[in-house]
């Protein structure tokens, strides 16, 4: 006997996502022999679909395309019937220049009165920028000095009080005596001398010398973009002396974007220092007057205006594009409809959606620059035997998310519908309000950094699997794509985007939730748990080779 799957608003089995697509997407594990309804038609499961993959609405052939979102995403490679799987073992990545569905001036602004006159909390910079959190940020410009920049880590956390891993560290020490201890109560948080700082930042990473030209100038461009920028109060440089990233480039950097020298900025060098413990009192010394200045800057007043959102996503899985992604495209367009700013990153997952962007991009020289770089990177992968196909994770693939193109439909709608005003290459500062595009790697982490460096004052981040990143300067607030991992994760996890799955919630009650709990961050009014966490990850995407 056939199990018959009811289409109840809340008991949603399948869905599929666009009229043009042939293929449904499992909303929960189905049985074989399942029926589904589908535009009038009842079709038959062929064999048993996992919850966030695929089925096929008809036969489909070797060589036929394969549509979801409405753009193709694969190429069948394996005939697949009617109410089969699509997996790997049927179809590869492929994309077509479609007809785009998008139209160059037609976007209609969603409505936003219900934010008139809203606005948040932020700190004014001297450049008119207002940041969403207040910290002092200590720099390597070679990875010779990561070890200092440990050292000063530490020495300013005991000193501060403010170790992020003591309750661990309490962990630990409790453990190696007996677990028997574990339970005791964890010490109390001591009290903030700077209470209008959120803290000091400390990098590190593996460039600055070894690498080419191209490769040191990018690093102090990105460098420039953290020091100068809005939720940075100040900065701390350590130099090594002799490596390639030379003090004068990083001063030139920052002076591109802070041309009348408003942020101060610390340079030290070892090689031209008494002796190691001078450099590290030095560097102290700065830390501590740095922070006592930054200290008399209290939150204000600011509109949206001055709001840049990136978005991010990372551990996708196959209800990504469904919830989570559609999701923080709808606060994007809010937020652009009231005069703010996203940025879209990620060109390998974009791979497919090209000609929809384009079809966005409010001139053709935008259009062009999109083009442009999207050919670039894709040529420079070709020369090193790589392909945007290689994108997809384990996880990815495991979780439904099977062609590159099927994972980029999927990714783009984190950019909503509203026009591409800009698109900026890796460490360009965002300089157009409205949506812009910038070109990083897939790499989670280096697309954060990216998108930080750019100018992002907050980062909200789709994850279907799970991620721990977060970002140094920038707030990072996590949006699940289903409510299992939101559960199970409870500790990374900021927002839920399960109940659109499940038919409970659309995502234009949720994205004025998530819009309200992105203005509650950047007013310091909720600390997203990535910071909570000290998740701080900053690597830099290394464009060239070692030498």
């Amino acid at each position: 006997m056939s199990q018959t799957i009811t289409r109840d608003v809340g008991q949603l089995a399948s869905r599929r996502v666009h009229v043009a697509d042939n293929v449904r997407v499992a909303l929960k594990d189905l049985p074989a022999d399942s029926e589904i309804e589908d535009g009038g038609r009842c079709i038959r499961l062929a064999e048993p679909i996992r919850h966030k993959h695929k089925f096929a609405l008809n036969s489909l052939a070797v060589g036929d395309s394969v549509i979801m979102y409405g753009v193709t995403v694969g190429r069948v490679t394996r005939s697949i019937a009617e109410g089969g799987a699509v997996t790997t073992e049927n179809i590869e990545h492929n994309t077509d220049t479609a007809v785009p569905q998008a139209r160059r001036g037609h976007w209609r602004a969603p409505d936003v009165s219900a934010f008139e006159g809203v606005g948040f909390e932020g700190y004014h910079r001297p450049d008119g920028r207002v940041g969403t959190a207040n910290v002092w940020l200590v720099v390597p410009l070679v990875f010779c000095e990561n070890r200092n920049i440990e050292v000063l880590r530490q020495c300013v956390a005991d000193a501060l009080g403010e170790d992020p891993f003591r309750d661990y560290k309490r962990m630990a020490h409790e453990l190696l005596k007996g677990a028997a201890s574990i339970d005791k109560a964890p010490e109390p948080t001591p009290e903030r001398l700077f209470p209008n700082v959120d803290g000091v930042r400390f990098l590190t990473h593996t460039l600055g010398c070894g690498g080419t030209d191209d490769d040191a100038n990018a690093l102090c461009q990105l460098l420039a973009g953290y020091i100068c920028h809005p939720n940075v109060a100040g900065a701390t440089v350590l130099s090594l002396g002799c490596q390639k990233a030379q003090i004068q480039m990083l001063r030139r950097a920052v002076e591109s974007r802070d041309p009348d020298g408003l942020r101060p900025v610390h340079y030290l060098e070892q090689q031209a220092s008494l002796s190691e413990v001078d450099l590290i009192r030095q560097a102290l010394t700065t830390i501590f007057d740095g922070l006592a200045e930054a200290n008399r800057v209290e939150r204000a007043p600011a509109p949206l205006s001055e709001l840049t959102i990136g978005v991010e996503c990372g551990g996708s899985d196959g209800f990504s594009g469904l919830s989570a992604n559609p999701l923080v495209g709808a606060v994007i367009d809010r937020l652009v409809a009231l005069g703010g700013s996203g940025i879209l990153s990620e060109f390998p997952e974009l791979c497919g959606v090209e000609h929809e962007l384009i079809a966005r991009c409010r001139d053709d020289r935008v259009a062009k620059r999109f083009h442009d770089l999207m050919t670039a990177y894709q040529d420079h992968a070709a020369r090193v035997g790589a392909d945007f196909s290689m994108n997809p994770s384990p996880g990815n693939i495991r979780d439904g998310l099977i062609t590159d193109a099927m994972k980029s439909a999927g990714a783009a709608r984190k950019g909503g519908d509203s026009p591409v005003v800009d698109v900026l290459d890796y460490t360009e500062p965002r300089v157009e309000k409205g949506l812009s595009l910038l070109c990083t790697p897939g790499n989670d982490v280096e697309s954060t950094t990216g998108l930080a460096g750019s100018g992002a004052n907050l980062i909200m981040f789709t994850t279907g699997l799970g991620t721990p990143t977060g970002n140094p300067i920038t707030p990072v607030l996590k949006i699940s794509s289903n409510s299992e991992m939101a559960n199970r994760m409870a500790d990374v996890i900021d927002f839920d985007a399960g109940p659109i799955i499940r038919g409970e919630a659309s995502i234009d009650d949720l994205a004025e939730r998530l819009l309200r709990l992105c203005i509650d961050t950047a007013s310091g009014r909720y600390r997203p748990k990535a910071v909570a966490l000290a998740q701080y990850d900053f690597i830099p995407w290394k464009r060239g080779v070692s030498l």
